[in-house]
């Protein structure tokens, strides 16, 4: 067992490096994960323009950014990524090596997760900066909210790879740019589904975006946990990896 398994993993840690690597180097997708998250954050806490639960607007602002720096580093930059690299022939030599589709997609989590803990480390001392003081911050609460951003981050690396897998890249840049937008502006990712329409609110909170930022919102302003957020996301995930390895295509 341990003969097979120690060059698999390795193979996914050197390709997590390699992912890693090649979005703190990317200047477009910094812009994506780290410069619009952190302007975000500044204008949910500084300005009433989007109406957040709580006593207080930072709690829920930095949650609200954390969901939004998730969806930004684990689908949009990555399903670009992901469609161009098929058009340059990246992926067709990673299909002559043992690492397939699965492996692919445990090195693109990994980085995503290596990332968003960088992007977590800047949102919350820029919180802190305009006046959090880690009200909703207990052990439980971060307990749950990692579970939360696991799940998120797998199902959305999972529909990525399934977007820039098989699309042409130019429908890619457009489709993962367009789903942006939406999700900012009311996928609930930054705007509680309290806000949108009682009908739209139900649909929304049963994609990844609207669980990810509605399960944040509630522990960030002592709800607790949202299992059904938790299912949610689990669901997305599951189908989603399933999706990403069966229609996959390397070029």
């Amino acid at each position: 067992m341990s003969t097979t398994t120690r060059p698999g993993a390795r193979r996914v840690l050197a390709q997590t490096g390699f992912e890693t690597a090649a979005v703190l180097r990317n200047g477009e997708q910094l812009l994506l994960t780290f410069i619009l998250p952190v302007i975000a954050l500044v204008l949910l806490v500084r300005t009433d323009v989007v109406p957040l639960p709580g006593a207080t607007r930072a709690p829920a602002a930095l949650a609200g950014v954390l969901a939004l720096a998730v969806a930004s580093t684990a689908f949009t930059s990555q399903a670009i990524a992901v469609a161009f690299d098929r058009r340059w022939g990246v992926l067709r030599m990673l299909a002559t090596t043992p690492l397939g589709p699965r492996g692919l997609l445990a090195g693109k989590l990994g980085a995503v997760l290596c990332v968003l803990a960088v992007q977590a480390v800047v949102l919350v001392a820029v919180a802190l900066g305009l006046g959090w003081r880690g009200e909703g911050a207990g052990i439980g609460a971060a307990a749950g909210s990692l579970l939360l951003v696991l799940l998120g981050a797998a199902a959305f690396v999972a529909l990525a790879l399934l977007v820039g897998g098989t699309l042409r890249p130019e429908a890619v840049l457009a489709v993962a740019n367009l789903l942006w937008v939406l999700m900012l502006a009311g996928g609930g990712l930054v705007v509680p589904l309290g806000t949108l329409p009682e009908p739209l609110a139900a649909v929304v909170f049963l994609l990844p975006p609207g669980a990810l930022g509605e399960g944040l919102r509630t522990l960030a302003t002592g709800g607790g946990l949202d299992l059904g957020a938790v299912a949610v996301l689990a669901v997305w995930a599951a189908g989603g990896s399933w999706l990403a390895a069966r229609f996959f295509r390397w070029d």
